[in-house]
């Protein structure tokens, strides 16, 4: 398979096979022997049609005994056992959760147990983090002095609101993390050639961040829409939050762009009003897939389905 990396962004994350799964990771994060971590694709899961094939989202339809069987095939590849992971609960928020050994297996093999979470934070070994995406931002936080890990769903209203921001600061709060200390990483997601937005978003931008940094994260088209770039939006996050700039690793992989290799709900769902936050998702809506197609309410996505792709990361020490 073609992957279209963005040559003009210098990327850290590779790609990464083991017994038949693809999955991506930080070389960088690899050298810390305290964690595991990885950022899966659509290749080596179970799910068939338009949810091949690593679907791992109980919500979309899917047989759940093949979600399941997802999980456990990418839970050997990366290297960490299915009954560590936890789940978040993403409504485009910027609520972060502490999460322990008590909630293990939330989402995944029990009902989870808290809501409105977009953010996850934890020190304690042997309890794996996992986030969802289909083109909003993955932000990987890591602690290597308190060995303390966080993941966190960056939407553009997540953008917007900070959370990585929010992160580091209840990383602070629990653990004393230095941000100074702290390697961070933005996953991939949607790149700005693919993000197109109307005049709202944009605002909601102009009003959260420096007038002198606009130009590096929008700019306007002849048709009155924009070009937002989130990876720059979370990037000037992560400096404003006292990350240290080598310490901050970032993509140069476009879920939108790839959209047989990741999951991207823009490239599924083309035909949306782009000046609505594409991503967001009413949980009590029924899905259907019906010959190759899918209908969710009044809309036809042309037989693809927007799954998530996820990250995940454990303590291992």
């Amino acid at each position: 398979m073609d992957i279209h990396w963005k040559q003009e962004y210098t990327g850290d994350m590779e790609v990464r096979q083991r017994d038949g799964v693809t999955y991506l990771s930080y070389p960088r994060l690899e050298r810390e022997s305290a964690i595991v971590h990885g950022f899966s694709t659509r290749l080596g899961g179970v799910s068939e049609g338009c949810l091949g094939s690593m679907n791992l989202s109980f919500s979309r339809g899917d047989n759940p005994e093949n979600v399941l069987e997802n999980y456990r095939r990418i839970s050997r590849a990366i290297g960490f056992p299915v009954e560590s992971i936890v789940t978040s609960d993403q409504t485009h928020t910027t609520n972060v959760r502490q999460v322990g050994k008590e909630d293990c297996g939330c989402g995944v093999l029990t009902p989870r147990t808290f809501h409105d979470i977009d953010g996850l934070i934890t020190d304690e070994p042997g309890v794996t983090l996992a986030t969802f995406y289909a083109d909003c931002v993955p932000l990987y936080f890591y602690d290597p002095i308190h060995r303390a890990i966080g993941l966190s769903h960056s939407g553009w209203r997540g953008t917007v609101g900070n959370i990585a921001k929010v992160t580091v600061e209840a990383m602070q709060k629990v653990y004393h993390t230095d941000p100074a200390d702290l390697i961070a990483a933005i996953g991939p997601s949607i790149c700005q050639d693919c993000y197109e937005v109307s005049e709202d978003v944009i605002e909601e931008f102009r009003q959260a961040y420096l007038e002198t940094i606009h130009t590096k994260l929008f700019y306007r088209k002849p048709n009155g829409k924009y070009q937002l770039n989130l990876w720059e939006a979370c990037h000037q996050n992560f400096l404003t939050s006292g990350i240290r700039e080598e310490n901050i690793l970032t993509p140069n992989l476009c879920t939108c762009c790839n959209p047989d290799f990741l999951y991207s709900h823009r490239a599924s769902h083309a035909n949306e009003e782009t000046s609505q936050p594409s991503w967001d998702y009413d949980k009590e809506r029924t899905i259907y897939i019906q010959k190759h197609c899918v209908r969710s309410n009044n809309h036809y996505y042309n037989g693809k389905l927007s799954c998530y792709t996820v990250f995940l990361c454990t303590n291992i020490m």
